[in-house]
């Protein structure tokens, strides 16, 4: 009997060995190639593709067109089922991977139809050079079809990869539309019904767009609301019930800053560039260097350094030896909603969701020559959206050409046909000039109703600036005239601004170790007096919970640094109060709006909320309190048990909150033991929002740069979550600890480890 156990024990053994075996080469298969020779069909010349110790690729060709053709095969290699994801959430067509849980998600982004209309319009969308584009799609198939086994996330889900086309990488362009722009316009329409039902006080403290931390290119700081006296609004009066809650979302974005030569030791412009997106393994995106001849190009020569964007066909930000550049997302107004009649023209589009597992949807989407309905009322009448996403020209392949762009005005040239989302383009050239441009489709709204075009030329700049300094955060960029054409999108408080360009002004000379220090100030100016407020708050109570409360954060070290306790308690208490302060603006308009209430994105809070708690109104006091006093102890007390519920105050450090949870997407599909494999270490996370240093734990800089043209072995870069996509690359997670820390990481790819050469098939 014993060894009869022993004989099943032992098979058992080797059953599950060869289980493991089985699937660890079934993974391997999937694995990027990194060495050797091999055919790829449509080449001219022979192409070599290096990597370094972080796998950062150099692609050396005969023209343009191989050089894409390569780069096509090597994003697909390394992160095609990322690619996938980027296409389909654009499409509305993630259901077809994930099953039924993807449905709502898919039908937020259909109604938009985005992939027939990209097909509709796809020529121009290719723009000027299209043979380009089709052979960077036919290296994307070729390195997908050369891979021994189907990539590897593909074998979990039980799926089979679908072949690219021309219009993913369109779709993939768009898909950062809806990262970068809100697809429902959610904070527009809330704000149009809050201003239906509400007095005009209250909307104008709620709609208020601006605050002393605005930090404008050009014009003024808007300041703090002016707050309402108790003839034009009392909020003891109103009917308020409460529950209301405002988006607490990050702002999409980024910062970007340049100094121009006439502030360095050599004449050299430098462009520093953080774009702030969600974070994932692998990152969003590639590092790659692109070489080749280009007559077109300054000297003959295209050399591209930077970041690219699996499945577009382009450097996205970089140097080029002669130009820099890096985006924030601009938050200009770039989508409105028109309430159409219940007789109102309607075409029915019937969309067809596929769903893995499951029987498809049918989705009807009901359309005028607005744009899509996305709301409809018990009258019939319905909310319908134009959203410069959806029309022609949205997306153009054009902006590739920045990486021939030869000087500052050849590459502001080029800029304006960017067929990109509007962005704040910050630019500097070798003569050390530097330029602030908003690029990328904006609404050409006309007088009238008539649907509105989209343009992208004749945007506003700031060329030469008498400062010899740049700075963008995502908050107000333009004055007041300007800001009336663009229109506000939404764009974030000026505090983040603000610290960059107060920063930029403590000196006269910078190298590029300057500006990496400013991206990584986690100082918490912005902060400062909310500590103070809360010590006011503690100090005249002898509430042995604020008393707790005061101990743990009486030393105020400034910064959103790992190790304090002072500041997380500090931004809880800041939260708490906005949160109540929210809900008492709002609460008026629940009532009357009832299902149709939707919660407006205030991201200018701080400028109505601080006059309030300076001058504590009587008629603002929201209901509930008999006192500002009693509001802000209750903040304070909800601080504190909050804190304390996870144990001794005195332990609650800033690290503890802000660890990092930066994952590949399938990650939340497995068992905890499991995803732990597909997951970046959990490192506690210097920085916050509103500072320079952006980190949470799945969202911040999905990339830093810094970098000089022509000096680009001087630039510094940095990136979580590695270039490969497969989790037994060497390349997984490369380079992500010296994002964490900050440690600088040369801006040119390092020698090469690996060298593929693709050869012209015979």
């Amino acid at each position: 009997m014993r060894r009869t156990w022993r004989w099943i024990l032992g098979v058992l053994v080797a059953i599950v060995l060869l289980a493991v075996l089985v699937l660890w080469l079934l993974l391997r298969g999937s694995l990027a190639e990194l060495d050797g020779e091999r055919p790829l069909p449509g080449l001219a010349s022979k192409v070599t593709v290096e990597r370094d110790a972080l796998g950062v690729v150099t692609i050396t060709a005969g023209n343009k067109a191989d050089a894409l053709r390569a780069l096509g095969s090597v994003h697909a290699q390394e992160r095609y089922f990322e690619m996938d994801l980027m296409r389909r959430s654009a499409a509305g067509e993630l259901s077809a991977l994930f099953g039924a849980k993807a449905i709502e998600a898919d039908k937020r982004m259909r109604v938009h139809r985005l992939r027939a209309r990209t097909e509709a319009h796809l020529q121009d969308a290719l723009g000027s050079d299209p043979a380009a584009v089709r052979a960077y799609v036919d290296g994307v198939n070729q390195g997908l079809g050369s891979l021994a086994v189907r990539p590897w996330a593909y074998l979990l889900l039980r799926q089979a990869p679908r072949p690219w086309q021309a219009s993913d990488s369109v779709l993939a362009g768009l898909a950062m539309y809806a990262d970068l722009q809100d697809p429902s316009n959610q904070s527009e329409l809330a704000l149009q019904r809050i201003r239906a039902v509400v007095p005009p006080a209250l909307y104008a403290l709620l709609a208020h767009d601006g605050s002393e931390w605005d930090a404008p290119l050009a014009g003024a700081a808007r300041g703090n609301a002016p707050l309402p006296d108790a003839s034009q609004l009392d909020l003891r009066t109103l009917k308020a019930p409460t529950g209301a809650a405002a988006e607490d979302a990050d702002a999409v974005g980024s910062n970007n800053f340049a100094v121009a030569g006439a502030l360095t030791a050599d004449g050299r412009a430098i462009v520093a560039d953080d774009m702030h997106l969600g974070l994932r393994a692998p990152s969003l995106w590639f590092r790659v260097r692109l070489r080749y001849p280009d007559p077109q190009a300054a000297g003959g020569q295209v050399d591209v350094s930077g970041f690219s964007l699996p499945g577009v066909p382009a450097v996205i930000v970089g140097s080029n030896g002669h130009v820099a550049w890096g985006f924030t997302n601009s938050y200009i107004d770039t989508a409105d909603f028109r309430t159409e009649p219940a007789d109102a023209a309607v075409t029915v589009h019937e969309e067809r969701i596929v769903v893995a597992g499951a029987a498809d949807v049918r989705f009807p989407v009901r359309e005028t020559a607005w744009g899509p309905i996305l709301h409809t009322h018990a009258d019939g009448s319905g909310d319908a959206l134009r959203w410069v996403a959806q029309l022609p020209g949205a997306v153009r392949m054009d902006f590739a050409d920045m990486a021939r762009a030869a000087d500052l005005d050849q590459a502001l040239q080029i800029a304006d046909h960017a067929g990109i989302p509007a962005q704040n383009l910050v630019i500097g050239d070798r003569s050390g000039r530097i330029a602030w441009r908003l690029i990328g489709a904006r609404p050409d709204r006309g007088p009238g109703c008539a649907p509105w075009p989209i343009r992208s030329d004749a945007a506003p700049s700031l060329v030469d600036p008498a400062s010899h300094r740049l700075w963008t955060a995502n908050s107000r960029v333009v004055d007041e005239a300007t800001l009336a054409t663009v229109g506000n999108g939404g764009y974030d408080l000026g505090a983040r601004g603000r610290q960059i360009r107060d920063l930029l002004a403590t000196q006269e000379h910078f190298d590029e170790h300057d500006l990496l220090a400013i991206q990584l100030d986690d100082r918490a100016v912005f902060l400062q007096r909310w500590w103070v407020l809360l010590h006011q708050v503690v100090e005249h109570s002898d509430d042995p919970a604020l008393k707790r409360l005061g101990t743990a954060s009486s030393h105020w070290d400034g910064r959103a640094a790992i190790d304090s306790v002072s500041y997380r308690v500090v931004r809880e208490f800041r939260t708490q109060v906005l949160d109540t302060l929210t809900d008492a603006l709002l609460a008026p308009a629940r009532a009357p709006l009832g299902e149709d209430f939707l919660a407006p994105r205030l991201s200018q809070l701080e400028g109505v909320a601080w006059p309030m708690l300076q001058q504590r109104p009587a008629n603002l006091l929201p209901p509930a309190y008999t006192s500002w006093d009693a509001l802000l102890a209750d903040a304070a007390r909800r601080t504190e048990a909050e804190l304390s519920a996870q144990g001794p105050l005195a332990h609650r450090s800033w690290g503890e909150r802000n660890t990092a949870a930066i994952c590949h997407p399938v990650a939340r599909a497995l068992p905890a033991f499991a995803s732990r494999w597909l997951c970046m270490p959990a490192d506690p996370l210097p920085g916050d929002r509103d500072m320079p240093r952006v980190q949470t734990p799945a969202f911040g800089a999905s990339q830093r740069m810094v970098v000089s043209p022509g000096h680009e072995a001087d630039g510094i870069v940095h990136m979580p979550g590695g270039q490969s996509g497969h989790p037994l690359s060497p390349y997984w997670g490369a380079g992500h600890e010296d994002w964490v820390h900050g440690r600088p990481t040369p801006f040119l790819p390092g020698k090469a480890q690996h060298t593929l050469t693709l050869l012209p098939a015979r």
